[in-house]
C-alpha cells in the first residue's frame, strides 16, 4: 500500500484545483453551447453528420431535434471531402509522401432561416509517408488519418460553436 504524506496530498489538490480553476478540460469532454436544440444537416454518404449528431448529444445544454422547424438553430454541413497531393518524390519518380487534407464547409441558421455563422470552411492537413512497399499498411494509415482529421474538424466546429453570442428572445 502506497502511503501519501499530508504534505504530498495537499500539492496534489493544490494542482487539481489549479487546473480546474483555469478552465482546464480533457479534450474529449463535451462543450456546452448556446442553444436549446439544434439540427444538423449533412451531405448524404458523409459520415461527418452522425458523428456531428453523437457529439452534440453529448453536450449538457443542447438537444437534438428532429426537425430543422423545431430547432432553436440549424448546422447546416455544407460539404466535407478530402484530398490527396503528392507532396514529395523520391529521385527515381516514385511518391515518397502524400498530403492528405480534410475540409469542411459548415454554416449556421437559426430558426427563422439567418445566418448566424456564415459559410466557414476548416481545412486540415496531414502528412502520409509513402513506402511502395507496404502499400496495404499505408492505405489503412490513411483511413485512420482521415477519421482523425475529421473527429479534429467536428471538435473545432464544436468549440467555435461555443463561442456564439446567441441572443435570449424576448417575450414581449
Amino acid at each position: 500500500m502506497v502511503k501519501i504524506h499530508k504534505q504530498q496530498f495537499l500539492i496534489l489538490i493544490t494542482v487539481i484545483l489549479l487546473l480546474t480553476a483555469c478552465g482546464f478540460k480533457l479534450r474529449g469532454q463535451a462543450t456546452a453551447l448556446p442553444f436549446k436544440t439544434m439540427y444538423v444537416t449533412a451531405p448524404d454518404g458523409h459520415t461527418i453528420g452522425i458523428e456531428m449528431e453523437r457529439m452534440i448529444k453529448a453536450t449538457p445544454t443542447t438537444r437534438l431535434s428532429q426537425s430543422a422547424a423545431e430547432a432553436e438553430a440549424t448546422l447546416d454541413i455544407v460539404n466535407a471531402f478530402n484530398e490527396r497531393a503528392i507532396l514529395s518524390l523520391s529521385g527515381g519518380g516514385r511518391v515518397r509522401d502524400f498530403n492528405l487534407i480534410y475540409r469542411v464547409n459548415y454554416r449556421v441558421l437559426d430558426n427563422k432561416g439567418i445566418e448566424i455563422v456564415p459559410n466557414t470552411e476548416i481545412s486540415l492537413t496531414r502528412v502520409l509517408p509513402f513506402l511502395d512497399a507496404q502499400v496495404l499498411a499505408k492505405e489503412a494509415e490513411e483511413r485512420l488519418l482521415l477519421k482523425d482529421m475529421q473527429s479534429d474538424a467536428i471538435q473545432q466546429i464544436l468549440w467555435r460553436l461555443s463561442t456564439i453570442k446567441f441572443p435570449a428572445e424576448s417575450t414581449q
